[in-house]
């Protein structure tokens, strides 16, 4: 079975939260669904969306784990972010949190996971 995940970001402006999103993930969209909705394409059958929806927007919180957590910040820092939040846990697993401007939550997480079969 093949499951496609498009993990939806409520925005009440589209134009401002479309270029702070172009600035987290690095890229322009994969393509614009409408008129106030952005697609990125992260990897395959993985897809974070932007929609504008004033009624909804401030309320995601969203976890994207990445092979090399460094790198992935540093890159969205020399873009101009700021992450809001770093945390450790005691698994040893890093999260770097940033907020848009509506106050939705894009964590970034990666490190070792203590997994038992």
């Amino acid at each position: 079975m093949t499951v496609d995940l498009f993990a939806g970001i409520a925005v009440s402006d589209f134009q401002r939260a479309l270029g702070w999103y172009e600035r987290l993930l690095g890229a322009e969209p994969s393509f614009l669904a409408h008129d106030t909705e952005a697609v990125w394409e992260l990897d395959e059958h993985r897809f974070v969306v932007i929609e504008e929806n004033h009624e909804h927007a401030g309320h995601a919180l969203h976890t994207l784990f990445v092979s090399d957590l460094d790198t992935i910040v540093g890159e969205i820092v020399g873009r101009g972010l700021q992450p809001t939040k770093r945390e450790t846990y005691d698994n040893g697993v890093r999260k770097v949190t940033f907020h848009d401007p509506d106050g939705n939550e894009i964590g970034f997480g990666g490190g070792p996971l203590d997994v038992e079969d």
